[in-house]
């Protein structure tokens, strides 16, 4: 005689059942990173310069971190960073020249042997055949704009059109002809756009070269009452931004004006970066961009010095928030793929930069600092099946913190020399099981280009202590929620004193837990001289 089983019961077991595989299927896992994108240029946190629809949407429909960072601002060690889960002193690659050790786990590398299918598409910045990676197309260092080359494993290759455009398209031609149904991937889809020096797609720069956009309120800051870290740097849109190679006025032009560029790499950049592109890219450039010159041509001679830092801040904005646009109608032609696809349930979508940016703050361009506009960087993360629509953290994450939280999600078990900590407990509702008060910041290329000096720090949420070294001996302390803007170093303010000596010993325990030391700075001060990079 069979068993009965009543048709609810039945029901019940079979959806348990439904539910129980569902719940043993390991997420897929998209991480999209822009190159140099500042968190200022992203609607969801502010949407005083552009709209960002589809970065928005990953945030509307996931979690906003406010209070994410990096632990060096530089490209090539952050990304290190993220596939490490280890402070740059500890992975080995601090700057854009030291080499990446191999040797090192990453973890798509352990995704990879734990059976997810594994790709990369876009700009890597270190090394030539990445570990862990099924496939991968890469620009070779920073690669090109327009007809770039790539790295393949089958050799390198040239690819006519628009970078970003093309790194999407390799991206989805992956997903939809080249993944396997039966495996999770990871894809590391990752955009040059907005690197230096700010190249559009033509559909872009028409529109946005007629923008004007708001300027910072510390577009014209003179550093007064910080110390010579800020007064030194080499990052001033007026004196260091080249009007040639950054804000696209043609070489002979000028030349003929009889400006002084910072040097000829401007003027090399700008006809390396123009001779890409094929006769038809040319002359769209010419139509727009010649224009531009020739206006210049007749108003340079009567500017000021605050007029031509005006304009330079302008013809900044118009070109970088251009290729952001670019990079997030690309972002929407991905999500609307899984969408299609029926993958955005049990896909971890991230958006991030290797860092932030200066869109005029402080007068500045680049990153590098441990102030605020570099020091935080974007993060926005969709995952239906456990994130919750709309919420938002201001709790202190780091791009440290990646290769945990992609380890724990798809169940596999971290090396214990990993330093970070998984997102999980915030991405999952849990805010109680996340215990951090402090990230750690070491920032060492130094002397070399923008000359900001080698300086490390600790940041909560309320304070900021930074110790410059190396040329100087310096200590900056900000008060993170009375000057958000950083305008004031209190450090030697008597009310501060407490605070003072009380993150003083907060940084040397923090500098103990991730090994790091004066005898390690002092390591790579001697390596820098081995390399004839400093005296």
């Amino acid at each position: 005689m069979k068993p009965m089983v009543l048709p609810g019961l039945a029901t019940l077991l079979m959806a348990a059942g439904c539910t129980e595989k569902q719940t043993e299927q390991r997420p897929n896992i998209l991480f999209i990173m822009s190159d140099d994108h500042a968190y200022q240029a992203i609607s969801a946190y502010s949407n005083h310069l552009l709209e960002t629809p589809n970065i928005d949407r990953i945030a509307r429909e996931g979690i906003l971190f406010s209070n994410a960072c990096v632990t060096n601002s530089i490209c090539a060690p952050s990304r290190a960073t993220i596939l490490t889960g280890k402070h740059t002193h500890i992975h080995g690659k601090i700057d854009n020249n030291f080499p990446f050790d191999t040797s090192n786990v990453t973890f798509p590398q352990l995704l990879q042997q734990a059976g997810y299918q594994t790709a990369m598409f876009g700009k890597l910045h270190f090394g030539n055949n990445p570990r862990g990676f099924d496939e991968f197309m890469i620009l070779p260092d920073q690669g090109d704009y327009y007809n770039p080359d790539f790295i393949t494993p089958r050799g390198d290759t040239v690819i006519h059109g628009y970078v970003t455009d093309i790194i999407t398209d390799l991206t989805l031609n992956w997903l939809r002809k080249e993944r396997r149904k039966d495996q999770p991937f990871l894809m590391m889809y990752l955009h040059k756009a907005p690197h230096r020096e700010w190249i559009p797609a033509e559909r872009h720069y028409r529109a946005f070269t007629q923008r004007t956009f708001p300027e910072p309120a510390t577009l014209f800051d003179d550093y007064a009452g910080r110390g010579t870290a800020a007064h030194t740097a080499e990052m001033n849109l007026l004196r260091h931004m080249t009007v040639s190679a950054d804000n696209k006025v043609y070489p002979d032009v000028a030349r003929e004006l009889g400006i002084k560029e910072p040097s000829n790499w401007g003027y090399n950049v700008f006809n390396s970066k123009y001779s890409r592109m094929d006769s038809t890219q040319k002359a769209h450039w010419d139509e727009v961009y010649g224009p531009i010159s020739e206006e210049f041509a007749r108003t340079y001679p009567a500017m000021d010095d605050s007029a031509f830092m005006r304009w330079k801040y302008q013809r900044y904005m118009q070109d970088y928030l251009a290729c952001i646009a670019a990079v997030d109608e690309n972002i929407g032609r991905v999500l609307d793929y899984l969408d299609e696809a029926g993958l955005l349930e049990n896909t971890i979508v991230v958006y991030t930069s290797d860092q932030g940016f200066y869109l005029g703050e402080h007068g500045w361009f680049d990153k590098r600092f441990i102030y605020d506009e570099s020091f935080k960087t974007p993060l926005v993360i969709r995952w239906p099946a456990k994130i919750a629509a709309g919420s938002r953290s201001e709790e202190m994450v780091q791009n440290l913190d990646f290769a945990q939280t992609f380890l724990e999600a798809a169940g596999v078990p971290a090396p214990a020399d990993m330093q970070g900590e998984s997102l999980m407990p915030l991405l999952t509702g849990h805010p109680e099981k996340w215990n951090r008060e402090a990230v750690y910041y070491h920032y060492y290329e130094y002397p070399s280009v923008h000359m900001v000096k080698r300086h490390y720090g600790i940041v909560t949420r309320e304070f900021k202590l930074a110790h410059f070294y190396y040329d100087v001996d310096e200590w900056e302390l900000y008060d993170r929620e009375k000057d958000p803007m950083e305008l004031h170093n209190v450090y030697a303010d008597p009310a501060y004193a407490e605070v003072v000596a009380d993150l003083k010993v907060k940084l040397e325990k923090i500098r103990r837990k991730y090994k790091d030391s004066d005898e390690l700075d002092q390591h790579y001060i001697q390596a820098y001289r081995d390399k004839n990079l400093i005296k």
